[in-house]
């Protein structure tokens, strides 16, 4: 799956590893009448180093249109760590719930090197929009 050509993806890169996420709004699995919005995200992580390294832990700030920040913390990645070689991808789709109808996640993995370093791989700001969000134009 190629995110790049599609819009709504977006891309960051940290010492050579690239993150791309999509997001898309679930509507069968979303209540607006109850306050309930769902998002899935799909995130292609490729490291274009030149050492293999491993994804030990997220980290996300997830932020409702009220302001109001969740923050998620845990080891891996949909109950993987991955390990990935030199031009190696990995790629899962995980998902969030909202209270509002639209939303902006961020926030960083911790990957350790092969060598044992460990650094944060910034993980690009992405917006959580829902067709029940109403919109204004300035």
């Amino acid at each position: 799956m190629n995110l790049g050509a599609k819009s709504g993806c977006y891309t960051k890169t940290t010492r050579a590893i690239t993150i791309e996420v999509q997001p898309f709004f679930l509507e069968d699995q979303s209540a607006p009448e109850e306050g309930h919005y769902v998002w899935a995200y799909h995130v292609r992580i490729e490291n274009n180093g030149p050492e293999t390294v491993q994804l030990k832990t997220r980290h996300w700030q997830i932020t409702d249109s009220l302001g109001n920040i969740q923050e998620v913390r845990g080891d891996g990645v949909v109950g993987e760590q991955p390990v990935l070689s030199p031009g190696e991808s990995y790629e899962y789709t995980s998902g969030t719930p909202l209270p509002t109808p639209s939303g902006i996640m961020v926030g960083e993995y911790q990957m350790e090197s092969e060598r044992g370093e460990q650094f944060d791989v910034f993980i690009p700001a992405f917006s959580l929009d829902s067709p029940h969000q109403a919109r204004q134009i300035n």
